[in-house]
């Protein structure tokens, strides 16, 4: 993965305090990391930096809209997605990136990457299934919903049946277990 310039920020020349940034995220992004499972992807993040004497605060914020495929009718369709995460940045002797929570940079270092803590938050925010909502109001209209129905099976074709195989000679054992 290249390290892309706008995601760096230069953290030295900031006073202490409360600073924000925002990024817009695209298609393009995600293909930096080599992660094609989104059409296309539009969502605005929003990110506080709070600056303190021996650490780093970061807020990020996102919220827009993935174009993924349908799980079910396989439609492509826009799925609103939103989240949170919260970075703590603290100095210490050689970098350190295990904890999800906290990130240790090596003391003399001026900037911070942001970018892969963007995608991780982006990508854990979309749900693994994935369900157009017209299959659940019934408005999409799919070639593949309407074989699903035909291929379902039906209770009452069961029932009906089980109902026409049977011996009558076996109903009329079957009444003796209903006369009690």
């Amino acid at each position: 993965m290249k390290v892309n310039k706008e995601f760096l920020i230069p953290f030295a020349g900031l006073k202490q305090g409360k600073h924000q940034f925002e990024f817009e995220i695209n298609k393009a992004f995600f293909d930096d990391f080599g992660f094609d499972e989104y059409n296309d992807v539009n969502i605005k993040v929003n990110l506080v930096l709070e600056k303190k004497i021996t650490m780093l605060e970061l807020s990020f914020k996102h919220k827009g809209t993935v174009n993924v495929p349908c799980d079910i009718t396989n439609e492509d369709f826009d799925l609103p997605v939103k989240g949170k995460l919260d970075l703590i940045v603290k100095f210490g002797d050689e970098y350190n990136d295990d904890n999800d929570e906290m990130l240790i940079l090596p003391h003399g270092e001026f900037q911070v990457d942001v970018s892969q803590y963007i995608y991780e938050m982006i990508v854990l925010s979309v749900p693994s299934k994935r369900i157009h909502p017209g299959v659940k109001d019934g408005t999409v209209a799919a070639d593949i919903l309407d074989k699903l129905n035909e291929l379902s099976p039906k209770e009452k074709q069961r029932e009906e049946d089980k109902k026409e195989d049977t011996d009558p000679r076996w109903d009329e054992l079957k009444k003796l277990l209903t006369d009690k």
